[in-house]
């Protein structure tokens, strides 16, 4: 790449794209509702994560519900989620994957709702600090996906223009927070949303996970 050139930033989401824990939000969401008194279907929970925690709990309980509880129920979901912190695992070749872009120029980011010591715990799990170059929070910016906020964000922390950026994830918010930041979205089923799902959110092109991107990096939205 010339020395030039603005950089290329490779955006992507954590939760249910690099790392395996999607199944575990749901179960800990739907005990922190349980615990609530709320009876809310998994199905609707795992459709509803990439949301923060806020947003979330619009999308489950409606936006006109009393939000009083509404720091106790994420509080409960957080204290769950945390007794896995030393369990969580990435999807296989994830870093592989992370790793061969930083070393084709890309500038890797991670774009992500979780807090802090959750962070930290993601990044154990995937293991390449080496090829991270920055990470852009929820907590970062007034919006969470779907907005564009966090992508621009991502964007800013790098020097990197939407132009030629591509942001991987899992959800439909992923999709549709990359399409309104001007950036190539790509979808990994490996989070359980279905293709059908992603494509209709916006997503350019679509993989079984990050392994399948990793051998198809010469022909898909990152080939130079």
């Amino acid at each position: 790449m010339n020395s030039s050139a603005a950089p290329r930033a490779a955006l992507f989401d954590v939760d249910g794209t690099l790392t395996d824990t999607n199944h575990l939000h749901v179960t800990c969401w739907w005990e922190a509702l349980r615990q609530a008194g709320h009876t809310v279907p998994a199905y609707s929970i795992h459709h509803a994560l990439g949301l923060p925690g806020e947003d979330l709990l619009d999308h489950l309980l409606g936006k006109d519900r009393d939000k009083s509880a509404d720091d106790a129920l994420s509080a409960a979901h957080e204290t769950l989620y945390g007794t896995y912190f030393d369990r969580l695992a990435a999807f296989d070749r994830a870093a592989d994957l992370l790793r061969a872009l930083d070393g084709r120029g890309w500038r890797v980011v991670l774009v992500t709702s979780a807090g802090s010591e959750e962070l930290q715990a993601l990044r154990r799990a995937i293991d390449a600090d080496d090829a991270i170059s920055a990470t852009a929070s929820a907590d970062d910016v007034d919006e969470g996906k779907p907005a564009p906020d966090p992508v621009c964000h991502a964007l800013d922390l790098v020097g990197a223009p939407a132009r030629g950026a591509v942001f991987v994830g899992d959800s439909v918010w992923d999709m549709k927070a990359a399409a309104r930041a001007g950036v190539t979205a790509v979808g990994l089923l490996c989070g359980g949303i279905p293709r059908q799902d992603l494509e209709e959110a916006g997503a350019r092109s679509v993989y079984r996970n990050p392994a399948g991107l990793l051998d198809r990096l010469d022909v898909g939205p990152f080939a130079a």
